[in-house]
């Protein structure tokens, strides 16, 4: 778990072709696309797809490890700790929304516009400079819990799961990250309100809102110190947190967001504009200025603080279930 918080913070995210995340994505358009063919494109399709998914995943990721530890166990331990590597993604989001500093700070707003379109699904053609800087800081607040914190969390809560039940703790531990991953993906390629399948999303929806509930709940503690020891607003950040964290439709996605918002004394949300037309979203922080390319920056800051935050407190918790006996 460190060395592959060490990577990512150092590497970011691998790209070669047999990615975790790219083989779920495929093996989710592969049988999607079956499952559609055969007229199964409503709910009970889609539950029939995030258990097929899910167990080809798990079951692949079994067979490889235990195949590699039996090889030779150093190969395994590699295997272990890039699959660990490949699923945490906080570096390759932070990269990705530098380009819209840069731009934002050189008045290059049709630069900024191209470099958040990386990143966000809204419609940025309409953003003006505020626009395009609530979007920065909104992804890095929103991802920090899908692309690091959630993935942490599960292998950390299986991992000390299982030491504490005396079994090895590295299967359940990338198991369950694993999981997590297929879910996240699962909701980001088919978990649509809209268009000609909406049904067949809602069970990968589901099961993602599921594994993130804690997690983004959590990430109200974790995002507190971080704000403290960044030198930001941590008690203002969480009073907006627990007064607008659930004003967004989604039951997660607005806790990293709001807090952001509060301890940045900035406003995030606020009607979005998205291919398919313009959505009423409520304001995070109302009443505070909009953010610019140096709150972007703060960010930035506090979520590597963190982030660094929350591997200490997993790494601590697995080190107490240790000790007990």
């Amino acid at each position: 778990m460190v060395l592959a918080y060490i990577l990512d913070l150092f590497f970011g995210d691998p790209r070669y072709p047999c990615h975790p995340v790219r083989i779920i994505g495929l093996t989710i358009s592969l049988v999607g696309g079956s499952l559609k063919a055969l007229r199964l494109d409503g709910k009970g399709g889609g539950i029939l797809l995030v258990c097929i998914t899910v167990g080809f995943t798990l079951g692949a990721c079994i067979a490889l490890r235990r195949f590699l530890h039996g090889l030779f166990p150093p190969l395994g331990l590699g295997f272990d700790l890039f699959i660990c590597y490949s699923l945490l993604a906080l570096k390759d989001l932070i990269v990705h929304i530098k380009p819209v500093i840069r731009a934002l700070e050189t008045n290059d707003l049709a630069g900024a516009r191209k470099a958040v379109s990386m990143t966000v699904g809204r419609d940025v053609r309409y953003l003006d400079r505020e626009g395009v800087s609530r979007a920065a800081v909104e992804t890095l607040a929103e991802n920090f819990v899908d692309g690091f914190l959630s993935p942490l969390f599960w292998y950390a809560t299986a991992g000390a799961a299982a030491s504490f039940l005396g079994w090895p703790p590295l299967m359940p531990a990338i198991c369950l990250m694993l999981l997590f991953k297929v879910a996240s993906t699962l909701d980001s390629m088919v978990g649509y309100k809209t268009g000609p399948f909406p049904a067949f999303g809602w069970a990968g929806a589901r099961l993602d809102d599921l594994l993130n509930f804690i997690p983004a709940r959590l990430s109200l503690v974790i995002l507190f110190v971080g704000a403290w020891t960044s030198g930001l607003h941590p008690i203002d950040g969480l009073k907006v947190a627990l007064r607008d964290r659930l004003k967004h439709e989604s039951p997660n996605s607005a806790h990293a967001e709001s807090f952001a918002a509060g301890s940045l004394h900035i406003r995030l949300g606020g009607p979005t504009r998205y291919p398919d037309g313009l959505k009423e979203k409520p304001w995070l922080g109302k009443g505070n200025d909009d953010p610019g390319p140096d709150e972007i920056r703060r960010t930035i800051h506090l979520l590597n603080r963190s982030a660094a935050t929350a591997v200490l407190l997993s790494l601590s918790m697995f080190l107490i279930v240790q000790q007990l006996p």
